[in-house]
């Protein structure tokens, strides 16, 4: 047996408290104290001490999270009591039926709920003896789970160890959020591996892996919703020395102990408040960063709980209100290709009409000659097919077991489907692009781009009205937008003369636009909003951006090498140089940074300033100016102006219907402000 001294003892003490410190405060509350760097080094120097000293290495050790060596097969453990499912409700009705039944069932209505999001992931029950974590399982078939404790261990959201020395038991929600889940297929397809279906699939697939090492590489999260202790004869729930006696009480006990415990959850309802608020919580569904799929109402009291009791599959006292399904199976009925603004070919699939989450679905993207090929998709095909908020809706993957034998393959074409011109593949890319650069797809995708809100923000030249305006060849160009009068807008289809001064008027405004909107608007290949406020920050105007070599731009933080490139391509030009000498000659006015300080130095505000250096977020609708012109007004008065909620944050402007950055705000107790306060504070700094 290897002998150590107490120093070494000491600091893997030491270092085992700090890092589960740490796990918690990243994962848990989102607030880091230390990098990612910092925190490696970390877990190395303990790996290494138990490697070398195995006794030092205790069941709660922040090293469980990296997994363990591969099982054979999974054991099956037996759950404290029954993990049952839910009765679903689908409209208003459905949920007053339950609520009915409830009150007949206590003969009173004088009690409230509890109301949660459902999230979209799987179910585990987490058994800690001593506060220790030494068991996890499956919901299975809900009287016994797959035990996957090593996998659980490595979810670095939940606690190895209790900051109570008693026993309890936990369930909650394995999950895997949005961008993680992108993230993950990536890599996976970069490698050559199938892609999961959803995020609930991933987290599935994660969590039930033989090798822990591979669910250790897997980001997923978990909320506790419940526990498995069985009710006491007086009706409350122990935890150690407490005893609770409500859901809301419980879950606020759990998030004490350091459990992660879900924000948007509310408690103390009635019935009509818990119908609004699933309303409220539909309408945040897509800006959340996880997977919802309703919302669960609970009978919040357990000694009610206890009264109504529970059916074979399902407790009286619980039911899921869920949303409108945003996936659905359809057929695809053709297959097309669209031209972007860059020329790039992208393949659509024409489907049979189909509802999905409350909006009818008639075409889906199928990105490019790679992706039809990998999911061998056909005309014919029965194909499922997803939305997910404003992004494009997509097909999944196909149904095979449907296929008839008449489904056609597709091709895509060797000229381009609007101009004629030849395609080429890009070399390093799935994209195959359209060279003839006057194509008129393209120009029109480019204009639409330029008079975007996040570019030139042009009010009323929407979609339609561009398509007009290149189909009858009055604007070939950007410059030509600054051309246009009143009489030739007034003949467009639906155009009236009030219609067009106000369009007049849009474009005279836009004429005054800062740099980094300047930038992005000329839709410069691998240059994004971020990119070109990067740019913008790091050179201050325009000769400069022109002016500098690749070298000087690849040194920029958060400019690489490809984005670089691109924008020395373009600015290097001639003809591009001569498109920005004819915007510039039509009234344009750029902008610089350096008048107008995008993004300030925080230190710098003075005594007594509301804005400057302070850190803002913007959520919500805004009724007299868009999000990017706020965002504008405020980096003009020396405010950081970013998307994420968080400590940090000094001020949150919240406009109608506000979503989940308002309630994370209230949690975080950054002050809150209205429009109108917004525009006060606006208006004192520029005074």
């Amino acid at each position: 047996m290897t002998t150590f001294d107490n120093k070494i003892a000491e600091e893997a003490w030491f270092l085992q408290q700090e890092l589960t410190r740490h796990n918690y405060l990243y994962h848990v509350q989102d607030n880091p104290e230390i990098s990612d760097a910092e925190y490696d080094k970390m877990m190395a120097r303990l790996l290494e001490i138990e490697t070398a000293y195995p006794s030092l290495s205790r069941a709660d050790s922040p090293t469980k999270r990296v997994g363990a060596p591969p099982l054979e097969f999974f054991e099956n453990g037996r759950h404290s009591t029954p993990m049952l499912g839910l009765d679903n409700g689908f409209n208003d009705a459905d949920i007053m039926d339950f609520h009915n039944r409830t009150s007949d069932l206590l003969k009173t209505d004088h009690f409230v709920y509890t109301v949660e999001p459902k999230l979209d992931g799987v179910a585990v029950e987490l058994t800690y003896e001593h506060g220790i974590l030494t068991q996890a399982t499956t919901r299975g078939d809900g009287i016994t789970g797959e035990v996957v404790t090593e996998n659980v261990r490595t979810i670095r959201s939940v606690p190895l160890k209790a900051p109570v020395d008693c026993d309890i038991i936990v369930r909650g929600e394995v999950c895997i959020t949005r961008r993680d889940f992108e993230n993950l297929n990536k890599v996976r397809l970069d490698k050559g591996e199938p892609l999961f279906a959803n995020p609930r699939n991933a987290a599935a697939g994660s969590l039930r892996q033989l090798d822990s090492r591979v669910t250790a590489s897997r980001p997923l999260s978990m909320f506790v919703y419940g526990t498995g202790s069985e009710l006491t004869d007086d009706g409350t729930v122990r935890l150690g020395k407490l005893r609770v006696s409500s859901h809301s009480e419980l879950l606020r006990t759990l998030g004490n102990y350091g459990f992660p415990v879900n924000h948007l959850i509310r408690d103390k309802m009635r019935v009509h408040q818990a119908l609004q608020y699933y309303r409220e919580l539909e309408q945040k569904r897509q800006s959340l960063p996880y997977e919802i799929d309703g919302m669960v109402i609970k009978v919040d009291e357990f000694r009610l709980q206890n009264i109504l009791g529970v059916k074979s599959r399902s407790p009286r006292w619980a039911i899921a209100y869920k949303f409108q399904a945003m996936e659905a199976t359809t057929v695809v009925r053709d297959i097309i290709v669209q031209v972007g603004r860059t020329g790039t070919l992208t393949p659509v699939a024409l489907l049979e009409p189909v509802n999905v989450g409350g909006v009818t679905l008639s075409r889906a993207t199928l990105h490019n000659e790679d992706e039809i090929a990998r999911k061998d998709v056909r005309v014919g095909d029965s194909v499922v097919v997803i939305r997910a908020g404003d992004v494009i809706p997509k097909v999944v993957k196909v149904i095979e077991s449907k296929r008839s034998g008449n489904e056609k393959q597709f091709v895509m074409p060797d000229l381009c489907p609007v101009c004629r011109s030849a395609v080429k593949r890009v070399d390093d890319e799935a994209a195959i692009k359209c060279i003839n650069a006057s194509c008129s797809a393209q120009l029109k995708e480019r204009i639409k781009h330029f008079v975007s809100k996040s570019a030139f923000d042009i009010d009323g030249l929407g979609k339609k009205l561009v398509e007009q305006l290149v189909d009858r060849e009055m604007i070939s160009s950007f410059s030509d937008l600054f051309h246009l009068d009143k009489e030739s807008l007034s003949s467009m289809e639906r155009m009236g003369d009030k219609s067009a001064d106000n369009i007049l008027n849009a474009i005279e405004i836009s004429k005054n636009i800062p740099i980094n909107r300047f930038i992005y608007a000329l839709g410069i290949g691998h240059t994004g909003e971020n990119a070109a406020l990067l740019l913008s920050q790091a050179l201050g105007t325009l000769g400069s951006v022109m002016a500098a070599s690749r070298e000087e731009l690849e040194r920029i933080d958060g400019v690489g090498p490809k984005t670089a490139s691109a924008l020395f391509d373009f600015f290097h030009h001639t003809d591009n140089v001569a498109l920005i000498q004819r915007l510039l000659d039509n009234g344009v006015k750029v902008v610089d940074a350096t008048a107008n300080s995008l993004q300030p130095d925080r230190d710098s505000a003075p005594d007594g300033d509301l804005i400057r250096g302070k850190i803002f977020v913007l959520t919500g609708t805004l009724e007299s100016m868009t999000r990017t012109q706020a965002k504008e007004l405020l980096q003009r008065a020396g405010a950081k102006v970013t998307g994420t909620i968080s400590s940090k944050t000094d001020y949150l402007v919240a406009g109608e219907s506000a979503g989940s950055k308002l309630a994370k705000a209230r949690e975080l107790g950054v002050a809150i402000i209205d429009e109108e306060r917004f525009r006060s504070m606006v208006n004192d700094a520029d005074q």
